[in-house]
């Protein structure tokens, strides 16, 4: 009765520790990944700060209205005053006054100058006096008339740097899941090495108890008893290495995904059929697609775009002259607010600055052939990235398509040496070959199936490598997008 109940024990202990282990997929954990771990939040907010920075330029471009006031101001002091003599004296301030301006602004990007319209009131009060003036309407106009226009540069180069953002996200989405890739497969490796060691452990000891009762009956040497002896130690040693090697690469991957330390995880090896069902890919395929949807194309742009606007603002430093015109009406009065705005008067202010260097000893003329020379070097450095881009596409493609069949031979080798090692177990029970026979199939044996694990990590990696280049599911040939208006209002 009491076995009954010791059984009984442990068959619910199992059940209840079989409950609590997740099995985790590759697309779960990817799933996972994605929503949770650390390194896709930073992609989220990287994405959130091109999106506010993108944000800032558009309103810079839009009307700006604003409310400017001293509300009010008190002033009783002292300040000194000149005669009709020469001579000074102090002269007592009491005051009061009060001031308020509404103004709107609009840059124009077409010409880089900025149109202001305000209108304003102004009142000050002291001891026997009240005074108002009035500017009921005022434009402005400030535009630079050699200058850089640096509102149409941006307005070239911002859009460029937000999809850039929006392409890298995605690409840094897909690199997510790479690493995903890599923790899973050295998790599921590891649990592989455990399996392998405990039953290695497991054939150890029973080939060196039948070699005990063999030697008793004389049919083996005491070194043969010997060497299985040390097989059993090794394997015994190569178990403990393995399990600790599994809780590294299980607590790795459960950092990753941002999971408590406590969660028990049991990954699923991915199904063969899943692994070949993708097509071979044809390299001028996969680079048209990079080229069109890989963020660092408009990093190619930004790049060649922030170099011209660098040598366009050295060429406008040369020299500098803007035009400032303001046009309005005014009124004042000293008694009543309403009379400021009766018997308005015109008020109008030209100014046109120049500031050329007449003696400067080369810097702008160098400042300016310096910027030529950088964008001259970032052109090259530009072709440079884009044949490495190239090339790195043509490896790729070719990795790709050449594992599925080094993945099918991986599978069969690992068959194989299988049932090759089965069958040595039981021929050397039989005595028909020694313990460096068996001894070998069991290596074979175990390369063969890690060979198998990591061929298939390849796989999975040159695949995504490729998704994370192209932003293209070539699965279900579609593109990969995402849907940034709702990541952007996404809670954090």
């Amino acid at each position: 009765m009491r076995r009954l109940f010791l059984l009984l024990l442990t068959t619910i202990c199992q059940y209840v520790a079989a409950a609590d282990t997740l099995q985790l997929s590759l697309p779960d954990a990817i799933a996972m990944a994605r929503r949770q771990s650390l390194d896709a939040a930073v992609a989220r907010n990287s994405l959130l700060a091109a999106y506010w920075e993108y944000r800032a330029y558009r309103a810079d471009m839009l009307p700006e209205l604003s409310l400017v006031g001293t509300l009010p101001q008190f002033n009783q002091s002292y300040s000194a005053y000149q005669q009709a003599d020469g001579t000074y004296k102090y002269v007592r301030n009491e005051t009061t006054s009060l001031a308020s301006a509404l103004n709107i602004k609009q840059n124009i990007w077409l010409t880089g100058g900025r149109l202001s319209l305000t209108s304003s009131l102004d009142y000050i009060h002291d001891t026997n006096n009240r005074n108002f003036m009035s500017v009921p309407l005022s434009l402005t106009l400030e535009q630079p008339l050699f200058g850089v226009n640096h509102h149409k540069w941006h307005r070239r180069i911002e859009p460029v740097k937000y999809n850039e953002a929006k392409a890298a996200f995605i690409s840094a989405t897909e690199e997510v899941t790479m690493k995903t890739i890599q923790y899973f497969f050295d998790l599921l490796l590891a649990n592989e090495n455990v399996n392998i060691a405990r039953q290695n452990k497991e054939n150890a000891q029973r080939l060196y108890d039948i070699a005990r009762e063999r030697r008793r009956m004389g049919h083996v040497s005491e070194s043969d008893v010997m060497q299985l002896k040390l097989s059993l130690l090794k394997a015994e040693a190569t178990l403990a290495r393995a399990e600790s090697s599994k809780n590294s690469s299980l607590f790795r991957l459960r950092a990753f995904l941002d999971m408590p330390d406590s969660a028990d995880l049991q990954v699923v090896s991915p199904p063969q059929q899943v692994l070949t069902g993708t097509p071979q890919l044809a390299y001028v395929d996969v680079l048209d697609k990079a080229l069109t949807r890989n963020s660092f194309v408009q990093s190619i742009r930004r790049s060649q775009l922030e170099a011209d606007y660098a040598v366009a603002q050295a060429r406008g430093n040369l020299r500098d002259i803007s035009l400032n015109v303001t046009m309005g009406w005014s009124g004042i009065a000293n008694d009543r607010l309403q009379n400021a705005y009766r018997d308005l008067r015109d008020n109008a202010i030209v100014r046109v600055g120049v500031a050329i260097p007449l003696l400067d000893w080369g810097k702008r003329r160098g400042t300016l052939r310096m910027a030529e020379s950088n964008r001259k070097v970032t052109e090259s450095r530009l072709r440079q990235q884009q044949q490495a881009f190239n090339q790195n596409i043509f490896l790729l493609v070719e990795n790709f398509n050449n594992q599925r069949r080094q993945l099918s031979i991986a599978v069969e080798a690992d068959s194989i040496a299988r049932r090759r090692y089965q069958t040595s177990i039981e021929t050397f029970v039989m005595g028909k070959i020694n313990t460096l026979d068996l001894n070998d199939a069991q290596i074979r044996k175990d390369e063969a199936r890690q060979q198998y694990i990591n061929e298939t990590y390849l796989f999975w990696h040159y695949y995504y490598q490729l998704r994370s280049l192209t932003l293209w599911d070539f699965s279900t040939n579609n593109s990969i997008d995402a849907d940034f208006e709702a990541i952007i209002c996404e809670k954090p």
